[in-house]
């Protein structure tokens, strides 16, 4: 075989290998349910903690926005921390459940004891 036909040849197997894994790559990552998020869901998850992040400040107080931990989820929020009073918590909740596009919110903030 000549250098020009084995050139070819390289190329054509690699070609048909980059193509066979992005197309294993897709299908990886297009499963429902598989847990992953996509690029979006993750961005609109982290747009989504930092409004819900800011209500809890505006709503409930910045000592209260301190205290709370907010991680969200495809829309579920979760709150965690300590905070002094139930009132605080209460709010935080509140203040959580209005901002636009929170499905959910899973409240497991603890009072200082």
């Amino acid at each position: 075989m000549d250098l020009s036909k084995r050139k070819f040849m390289a190329t054509a197997a690699a070609a048909v290998a980059v193509v066979g894994l992005s197309g294993l790559g897709a299908c990886a990552s297009s499963e429902e349910g598989s847990g992953r998020r996509s690029t979006g869901e993750f961005t609109d998850d982290a747009a989504l903690t930092a409004k819900v992040k800011t209500a809890i400040a505006t709503d409930a107080g910045a000592k209260t926005a301190s205290a709370v931990n907010v991680e969200t989820y495809r829309g579920v929020v979760q709150l965690t921390g300590f905070v002094d009073s139930e009132d605080q918590a209460t709010r935080a909740v509140s203040a959580a459940k209005k901002v636009q596009g929170v499905r959910s919110v899973k409240n497991d903030i603890r009072l200082k004891r």
